[in-house]
């Protein structure tokens, strides 16, 4: 017994420094996602909403993460109980887990392995936040995004990712949050925006992005952080298989780019900055689950479809009358399913798994079911659930601003600031005894002979 107990100790992971950094590095980018999509979303309101667009997508730093070390963690990856819900008492306050403590089967810390996933419990309920620009109370947002990851993203990335989750015993491959993230994320924003109806002036007024450089400075941010992102779900770099995501990440988002551009130019005219930033984040939620099983010419494929179906998706809202204010379920929620799905068709059994897609021999659609069955079921769960949340938080303490605030700025009315000042006075807003004012209400006088525009 003692040779097999030696050999046995001796094959035993050990904590790998370099994969310990690795992962602090693709968490450090991953967290840097959520100002980057702050930045992506701010842009493209109205310029009376981007304060609170940015705010909307920040808040989620400060819940996500207080929620995360008191209970997240362990509803997400304990242990599993009925395959729908994990929980680990010790892990409350991410209590008695050890600084060298190695995440199963791994060579990174518990630590690390918590941060990073925390970081993408923080960027998904952001991604919500897109749909509903305009017209949400910053409180009650508050609040839904308390209750959302408690009650919708903590089940479902266990289902999805938790060791005995029914996804990933079903055999489900989401390499980096199709489902979990951006079908969960779309869904919820869906269920959302049913309930609480479309912004004032919808399809009359126009509702133009104030600051196309912000658009794609945010897109960019995601861009980058989508590397550690989608490279990191591997938790490693002993295999080869995070840098085949590495590389498929980038030419499915260069292919989504370019195929939304050409259809936009058939159909529009043009080729818009817009559709630039768009294309490229459709094909960067296209390839977050299906990176790891697909070739490079596969992920071409996966992000040439996404960027078309993405681009024909958009324009949805205006034919089914539903206000998705910057396109979140024309990209996320599609963008997502796309992804999935081609995974069923591209997997090559060479990446993450030997499971092949239809043009790879599954000639019996195994695969393809597998992938129907997690997109399926996530989408049926949030957008139901997300729809109750919001209609029970309407019906209590209110989910819109008044029309009167929505038309002035909710800016103004919810944090008492404007993101520009064109007075030439400099900043947004003063202190006055604590209480933030706007610049013109605060100054004693104007300068002589000038005109001070509001």
């Amino acid at each position: 017994m003692a040779p097999a107990a030696i050999m046995l100790a001796a094959d035993a992971p050990k904590l790998s420094s370099a994969n310990t950094g690795f992962m602090l590095i693709c968490s450090a980018l991953v967290m840097l996602m959520t100002p980057g999509l702050a930045f992506f979303y701010g842009g493209m309101v109205r310029v009376k909403s981007t304060l609170n667009m940015l705010m909307m997508s920040f808040i989620s730093l400060g819940i996500v993460t207080i929620l995360w070390v008191l209970y997240g963690f362990s509803l997400a990856f304990g242990t599993d109980h009925g395959s729908l819900i994990g929980w680990n008492s010790d892990w409350l306050g991410l209590s008695n887990i050890g600084l060298t403590q190695l995440w199963d089967g791994y060579t990174i810390p518990v630590f690390v392995f918590c941060v990073f996933q925390l970081m993408f419990a923080i960027i998904t309920p952001a991604l919500i936040s897109g749909a509903l620009a305009d017209r949400v109370k910053f409180s009650a947002w508050a609040l839904f995004v308390a209750l959302w990851v408690s009650i919708v993203y903590f089940p479902v990335a266990h289902w999805v990712w938790g060791t005995g989750g029914w996804a990933f015993d079903l055999g489900v491959i989401d390499f980096a949050g199709g489902t979990a993230v951006h079908i969960n994320a779309g869904a919820a924003a869906l269920g959302v925006i049913l309930v609480i109806g479309r912004r004032v002036g919808f399809k009359k007024d126009p509702m133009r992005p104030h600051s196309l450089p912000l658009v794609m400075l945010g897109a960019g941010l995601l861009w980058f952080g989508w590397f550690g992102f989608n490279a990191g779900s591997w938790l490693g770099n002993d295999d080869g298989v995070g840098a085949l995501m590495f590389i498929n990440t980038q030419v499915a988002t260069g292919a989504a780019m370019l195929a939304w551009l050409i259809y936009e130019k058939i159909r529009h005219g043009a080729f818009t900055t817009l559709g630039a930033a768009s294309g490229a984040v459709a094909g960067l939620v296209a390839i977050t689950p299906a990176g790891g099983a697909v070739s490079p010419l596969g992920a071409i494929a996966v992000g040439a479809i996404a960027g078309v179906l993405c681009a024909m998706a958009v324009g949805l809202k205006y034919r089914f009358n539903y206000d998705d204010s910057l396109d979140v379920v024309g990209v996320h929620l599609v963008g997502g399913i796309a992804g999935s799905l081609l995974i069923g068709f591209f997997a090559t059994g060479k990446g993450q798994s030997t499971a092949t897609g239809v043009f790879y021999g599954d000639h019996s659609f195994t695969q393809l079911w597998k992938q129907c069955a997690g997109v399926g079921a996530v989408l049926a769960y949030s957008l139901i659930v997300s729809a109750v949340l919001a209609f029970l938080l309407d019906k209590t303490i209110g989910m819109r601003v008044t029309e009167d605030e929505e038309v002035a700025g909710i800016d103004q009315a919810e944090h008492a600031e404007t993101a520009y000042d064109f007075s030439g006075a400099g900043g947004g807003a003063v202190r006055t005894g604590g209480v933030p004012v706007p610049v013109a209400a605060a100054a004693d006088s104007k300068p002589e002979g000038k005109k001070v525009d509001a």
